[in-house]
């Protein structure tokens, strides 16, 4: 069946456990819902009729109060809606906790299409490929509007907002071809806003990288060139004339700020800097002589070009040791 063909289905499949858990969560507490409210509104109709105006009934008050019934009435739903509060925060907590071998995959959201690239280079256009098996982890930037990454089958969605980067990630266990959709209104094209999304064993994943063609040098490789276009070496490279902090090795090492204060250069320093290097947290030592590329380089290339800049810093940290 088409993918498109499921678009409108009401329970679409579980691609994951995370996936089957939410569903177990959702139905529970439903179940839960209907047999605390559903007994009320039967009462409420039963005593409606029984006690409607003209019926003959006993309408006299009982002089019978048990504070033990008040209290279970509250107590007992109170504790079993508990429950599901602590297992829905269990697993939000869950998926929070990015596992350290997950495989990144970068994303960006613009009107109207999303924008997805591989770690070995290989981009995509509202459609996206991943392994089961393997943890994956999707870090998403809007290029214009608010934006909503939203994956059905894994029952999992998150905002893409302009110049914020935010991430979700996930390890499904189904083959087969889902939908992904845009869930937040984004303009005149939203409803078009959609793809596909193609989970495959490892070795089918690998055999379609293979042939999708990977970049030379992955990533890292497309950020050396983008850092050459964009003349970084000019002021950064050994034996600039410009003088400006080095670049290669500087990921994940302590940077002296003007004011005093030292900071690790880690990815979103990397990116502040080359967005606005004049808003804050100036390098001591250095006079600030570097223009804002805020709207200059697009998302993608910010993307390719501090994945160079963390190569470097990995591999600078791997001669470093003995």
């Amino acid at each position: 069946m088409n993918p498109t063909d499921l678009a409108l289905q009401l329970w679409p499949a579980a691609a994951s456990a995370t996936a089957v858990e939410t569903d177990w969560l959702i139905l529970a507490f439903t179940v839960l819902t209907l047999l605390l409210t559903v007994p009320v509104f039967v009462a409420i109709t039963w005593f409606a009729i029984r006690y409607r105006q003209g019926e003959e009934a006993d309408r006299s008050h009982g002089n019978v109060r048990s504070v033990l019934i008040e209290i279970s009435w509250m107590l007992i739903p109170f504790l079993l809606t508990l429950i599901f509060f602590v297992w829905g925060a269990r697993l939000f907590f869950i998926s929070k906790q990015v596992p350290g071998d997950a495989m990144v995959i970068e994303a960006i959201g613009r009107q109207w299409m999303w924008k997805f690239q591989h770690p070995t280079g290989q981009s995509e256009i509202n459609d996206l490929h991943l392994p089961i098996g393997q943890p994956i982890k999707i870090r998403m930037i809007s290029q214009d509007v608010i934006h909503n990454l939203y994956l059905p089958a894994l029952r999992m969605q998150m905002a893409t907002l302009p110049d914020r980067y935010t991430e979700l990630w996930f390890k499904a266990d189904r083959t087969g071809s889902y939908r992904l959709y845009c869930s937040e209104y984004c303009g005149t094209d939203h409803s078009k806003m959609d793809g596909n999304l193609t989970l495959m064993t490892q070795a089918d994943y690998a055999a379609w990288l293979q042939n999708a063609g990977a970049q030379q040098g992955g990533q890292a490789g497309a950020g050396r060139v983008v850092y050459e276009s964009y003349g970084c070496g000019a002021c950064h490279d050994p034996g600039a004339k410009v003088r400006a902090p080095a670049l290669a090795g500087l990921y994940g090492r302590e940077v002296k700020l003007a004011d005093g204060r030292t900071v690790t250069a880690d990815e979103t320093y990397l990116r502040d800097k080359i967005l606005n290097p004049n808003r804050q947290k100036l390098a001591a030592d250095y006079k600030q002589v570097m223009p804002a590329f805020r709207n200059v380089i697009p998302p993608d290339d910010l993307d390719r070009l501090v994945s160079y800049l963390k190569s470097t810093g990995a591999t600078a940290q791997q001669e470093a040791k003995p």
